[in-house]
């Protein structure tokens, strides 16, 4: 009797491996499909939730479109409004504060969430999505870090609202406990959702309000990853910061430093020129602070200049860091754009900068991320000049664009006054905004697992 007859190797190019291709295809559409899904079933939910008659106590009723718009700017956290959050029942403000909760727990908190779920394999995609999000511990105990993640935000979000609370009843505000919960939770998730008319304008004074709130601003907005290793850090168990720890401290501080000095030379005598040197520095540092994704005000961004609106156009555009409650590019994005523009690359591409080397990978995913932020914000931008250009200035509308997309919440007036086809590309900004980042990291892995051949190098000429 022969030999066992052994079947003839089949290459890649066969049909079998074409049919695995499409599996695989199929696979990771699903896996970014159900994390679409989670934003918008929330938002959802949310909006039906607004619409009830017990959740507004003004005048009329809330329509759909306008409940919609207000849920989908409470899970992006972003804080554009077109009616007066104080013009809802405590109810609707309570929805509106548990939407912004879920939403400002993250994407990567989801996402980490996502691949823990009891019964479940984990991806290759997934993982590596989440190796890059959070980096090598996540990969190893993600429950243990979707626990951290929990613990961090109720932990901060309760100093703040014990100090605001204390804060608030001895200066005599109106429901003082609720409006401390409130706005603790609205600036760790850099919503700028406040219980206030005014936003904050009525404590551009007050020195406990703004150094609490911008407190717990960059907290939310620096990143889990970094308060975790700050923390480990402060605690003695590790001996220093790592390497994507001390960029994002350094580069946070310098755009904080950088916005409040400009600010203050440029509006000394327009928007703080009726206050004080302290006053003035104050409001300074709290509008570098709060550009960058939070949305509060403590002075109407209709009384800044031309060139101060400029600014704020930049820094929420930037927004926060990777893995945070924060939206924009983000600023690792921004740092990388720009080390690649104006330090040489190394003779494998790499950019070296303070004792690391960037690899070719991050700055061209950096380069990936801002090109398509871009068209995203161009496209959204046009479209709302031709719907809205008749009645609004450019600056406004490019204002308002760039504050959805950066999920930030700040605006010139403009939000209110939009027609429905306006506010619906707000919307479509703001979801983009908070989710399109994540969505991008999907596509690129999905790119890494499906390739199986190298095309030949080219060059293109430049320049």
């Amino acid at each position: 009797m022969g030999p066992p007859s052994v079947p003839a190797p089949r290459l890649e190019g066969s049909r079998p491996a074409v049919l695995q291709f499409s599996a695989m295809k199929l696979s990771i559409s699903s896996d970014k499909f159900n994390i679409l899904a989670y934003f918008i079933s929330v938002i959802l939910a949310g909006a039906v939730l607004l619409s009830l008659p017990a959740a507004w106590a003004g005048e009329g009723g809330l329509g759909p479109l306008d409940s919609l718009f207000t849920a989908t700017s409470a899970v992006c956290v972003t804080g554009l409004i077109v009616v007066d959050t104080a013009g809802f029942s405590l109810f609707g403000q309570v929805v509106i504060i548990l939407l912004i909760q879920f939403g400002g727990l993250g994407i990567v908190a989801f996402a980490t969430l996502y691949v823990a779920l009891p019964r479940r394999k984990v991806s290759l995609v997934n993982r590596g999505i989440i190796k890059e999000m959070y980096m090598d511990e996540v990969e190893s105990n993600p429950r243990h870090i979707v626990f951290n993640i929990v613990a961090v935000t109720l932990g901060v979000e309760a100093i703040g609202f014990a100090v605001l609370l204390a804060h608030f009843k001895s200066i005599g505000v109106d429901g003082a406990v609720f409006s401390a919960a409130f706005h603790a939770i609205s600036a760790f998730c850099n919503a700028g959702f406040s219980t206030f008319s005014d936003s904050l304008n009525r404590f551009a004074g007050d020195r406990v309000v703004n150094l609490v709130v911008m407190a717990l601003i960059v907290s939310g907005g620096i990143g889990f990853v970094v308060m975790q290793d700050v923390g480990r850090v402060f605690m003695r168990s590790k001996r220093r910061l790592s390497y994507h720890s001390r960029i994002t401290l350094s580069i946070t501080a310098t755009l904080i430093a950088f916005g409040a000095a400009l600010y203050y030379a440029l509006e000394r005598d327009g928007a703080f020129s009726g206050m004080g040197l302290g006053e003035g520095l104050l409001a300074a540092l709290f509008e570098s602070v709060t550009t960058r994704t939070a949305g509060f005000d403590t002075v109407p961004q209709s009384a800044f200049g031309p060139a101060s609106s400029v600014l704020t156009i930049f820094l929420m555009f930037t927004g926060g860091s990777p893995g945070s409650t924060a939206g924009g590019v983000k600023t690792t994005t921004i740092f990388m754009a720009f080390a690649a523009a104006f330090r040489g690359a190394e003779d494998d591409g790499s950019i070296s900068y303070r004792g690391g080397a960037l690899s070719t990978t991050s700055v061209s995913r950096a380069f990936s991320i801002l090109a398509r932020a871009i068209l995203i914000v161009g496209a959204c931008l046009l479209t709302l000049l031709a719907l809205e250009g008749s009645k609004f200035a450019f600056v406004d509308l490019f204002f308002e664009v760039v504050s959805a997309f950066g999920t930030v919440g700040l605006s010139r007036g403009v939000t209110a006054g939009l027609g429905s086809w306006g506010k619906l590309v707000i919307i479509a900004a703001m979801f983009m905004g908070r989710v399109g980042v994540f969505a991008m990291a999907v596509s690129r892995s999905s790119d890494r697992v499906e390739r199986f051949a190298a095309y030949p190098r080219e060059n293109l000429l430049l320049g």
